[in-house]
């Protein structure tokens, strides 16, 4: 009988490179809140946590308060940012050809990932690979990152076993998610996060590119 196997992508970092429009949004959003604009390599550290932790640790010393209202100004921001015809977030290169390899081989294929459920919807029908994905688990569907809440919802829906799942993301908290969820953490090398922290955050192993990662998936028994 066949294995039913699952892959779960991060969306930031992994499947699109979002780092200029995260970086551009989030230095608005500090601005209009009176505060300087954040160094871009702080900004890059914080893609893939709750929005709220990201503006904790960007604006360390802020009370609850303004840390809720920097994070639904960079809300705010975002949305409208997604309409504008100039707004660019691209995928890697590679990432349709190898989701379409998975598919083929028979992986059901899964997101988990820190941005919101309509920034992550507005991003994937952008680049015509909503289809792609048998259900979509985003920060508003529970605990952020490490926490493996929303891993283990993507893994209750496709009814998939932690031995049959592999988490698949650029960051630190996505090794320590899968971790968590007691599930394979396959870190990429194109993200936000560098190789020797993938590491020792948990990942089984790191892709250097798309087709690298289709061979590590690709090779694992059926």
């Amino acid at each position: 009988m066949r294995r039913m196997r699952l892959a779960v992508f991060d969306c930031d970092g992994t499947l699109v490179d979002s780092q200029a429009a995260i970086v551009r949004i989030m230095g608005a959003a500090f601005v209009a809140e009176g505060h300087p604009a954040p160094a871009e390599a702080e900004i890059r550290r914080s893609i893939g946590l709750p929005l709220t932790h990201a503006m904790a640790l960007l604006a360390p010393g802020a009370d609850e308060a303004r840390i809720r209202r920097l994070a639904e100004g960079y809300r705010d921001i975002a949305r409208a940012a997604q309409h504008q015809r100039d707004h660019h977030e691209p995928l890697f290169e590679g990432t349709r050809e190898t989701l379409d390899q998975l598919a083929r081989a028979g992986w059901m294929l899964a997101v988990a990932t820190g941005k919101g459920r309509h920034g992550l919807i507005s991003t994937l029908t952008r680049h015509d690979l909503l289809e792609r994905f048998l259900s979509l688990h985003t920060a508003d569907d529970g605990p952020g990152k490490p926490d493996p809440a929303i891993l283990r919802d993507a893994m209750a829906f496709a009814g998939a076993a932690p031995e049959d799942t592999v988490m698949i993301g650029d960051t630190s908290f996505d090794m320590r998610m899968a971790a968590n969820a007691g599930v394979r953490g396959l870190g990429v090398a194109w993200g936000y996060h560098p190789r020797a922290e993938l590491m020792a955050s948990g990942a089984h192993a790191v892709a250097d590119t798309y087709p690298h990662l289709a061979e590590l998936l690709l090779a694992e028994p059926a």
